[in-house]
């Protein structure tokens, strides 16, 4: 399985979005999905089964509980893939923030020249 098979399932992805706040329990996972999503214990089983044989995640055991926690390497190899198509949208996003900072110095502009108000 590719990663963007593994990524391309929403429970997944939402799964490793919990993730992404630091690690969680089985228990604690299974909670969100099931009520966010509506599927069984160990459908959410599977799924994080998944995410641990494809090395998104890694768990261990403390107690009787299971930790789960992101295993960043497979992002990596994500994000290196992705890096070829960053142009398409990095321009955009700079030109916007280039606009954003113009608006912020305008209004800072304008909000000088008005004279204080009497009461």
């Amino acid at each position: 399985m590719h990663a963007f098979d593994v990524l391309g399932d929403p429970v997944r992805r939402r799964i490793l979005e919990l993730l992404s706040g630091g690690g969680h329990s089985s228990g604690e996972i299974c909670a969100v999905i099931q009520d966010e999503f509506g599927i069984s214990q160990p459908a959410v089983s599977q799924h994080l089964k998944v995410l641990r044989d494809h090395g998104f995640a890694t768990v261990r055991a403390e107690g009787t509980r299971r930790l789960y926690a992101i295993d960043p390497a497979p992002l990596r190899e994500v994000d290196t893939w992705l890096e070829q198509f960053r142009r398409f949208w990095s321009q955009p996003l700079d030109a916007l923030a280039t606009e954003v900072a113009r608006g912020r110095r305008e209004a800072r502009g304008t909000a000088g020249d008005q004279a204080p108000r009497k009461a």
